[in-house]
């Protein structure tokens, strides 16, 4: 190993990484209560250490060079493995401390707050940073390593991924309560062929499963409407623009309050899992271990939890 390596120190790696999260010295020097020289310093200091430059200029862009981003995947390595061993330090004293790092599917936004709460009362010195987020972004966050776990519904098949459904995930088609179809029984799914229907944008996890069912049942929606969120969806559908097909948990309040009616489809609601899930072979911290294993032992727990989101 090159000796100007071993020169290196955490505090210039911390600033090397608020650069690269920033890609701006004056926002780094920002989230780091630093001077912009002092930024300036100790990034100079690193890439006499490293031997090459780490940043360029193109335009008013900063860029990463090949250096900086090897160094930004180890540097990324050294953390985690410090962040480790906090966590086994303070499980051999007796406690669990540290953050769990969890990107969700916008859709589990309802529970997830209520399910983190249930964890902390067991492990209260355990903080959280949780990235909601699209489905695209969870699975380029995923091939990125960027999580402890990742929550989903709908897992690639096509990755080396380990997962755990932990929650059940119904898709309901809900309405406002004026709505022609509302009230009515036993409605065939094909029913809605002749509604506008709301769905999320192609990509999303909920449209790629709502696609799915539909064209395996052989129904072909003839009036459809896209919006961007699963929010929008369920607005959508209160202010009478059409049928949503939306989870379950994300509806439930409103049907409660009497905003919106679930309707009586006969094929519905389309059941699928909220996962628990991370790369073949990824190291969890002890943190990140400790919530799978609350995951799969509390069900009942999390059920109970989950009760007041279902419609």
């Amino acid at each position: 190993m090159r000796k100007s390596l071993l020169r290196m120190t955490l505090r210039q790696l911390q600033v090397f990484r608020a650069v690269c999260a920033s890609r701006s010295y004056s926002r780094a020097a920002e989230a780091m209560s630093l001077t912009q020289p002092a930024v300036s310093l100790q990034i100079r200091q690193l890439e006499e250490q490293v031997g090459l430059p780490l940043f360029e200029y193109v335009g008013r862009k900063l860029y990463l060079t090949e250096a900086a981003e090897s160094l930004l995947q180890a540097s990324g390595d050294i953390f985690d493995r410090l962040d480790s061993l906090e966590m086994n330090l303070s499980s051999l004293q007796g406690s669990l401390r540290g953050e769990l790092r969890l990107a969700a599917a916008s859709s589990i936004q309802y529970v997830l707050p209520h399910l983190l709460a249930a964890f902390r009362q067991r492990f209260p010195e355990v903080s959280f940073h949780v990235e909601v987020a699209s489905r695209a972004q969870i699975i380029q966050r995923l091939a990125d390593n960027r999580d402890d776990l990742v929550l989903m519904g709908l897992v690639p098949a096509d990755r080396a991924l380990e997962f755990f459904p932990f929650l059940n995930n119904p898709i309901v088609a809900v309405a406002a309560p004026d709505h022609p179809l509302a009230g009515q029984q036993q409605l065939p799914l094909s029913r809605l062929e002749s509604s506008t229907v709301l769905q999320r944008e192609a990509g999303s996890g909920i449209r790629k499963a709502c696609d799915e069912f539909l064209q395996l049942k052989r129904v072909h929606l003839q009036q459809t409407m896209q919006l961007g969120s699963t929010e929008a969806l369920v607005q959508g559908a209160i202010a009478g623009l059409g049928v949503a097909l939306v989870p379950g948990h994300a509806a439930a309040p409103y049907i409660r309050h009497g905003e919106l009616v679930c309707l009586n489809v006969v094929e519905l609601p389309l059941m699928r899992s909220w996962c628990a899930v991370h790369a073949r072979g990824k190291r969890l911290s002890p943190v990140a271990e400790a919530f799978l294993g609350f995951l799969r032992e509390e069900r009942a727990l999390i059920r109970r939890l989950a009760e007041p989101f279902e419609p």
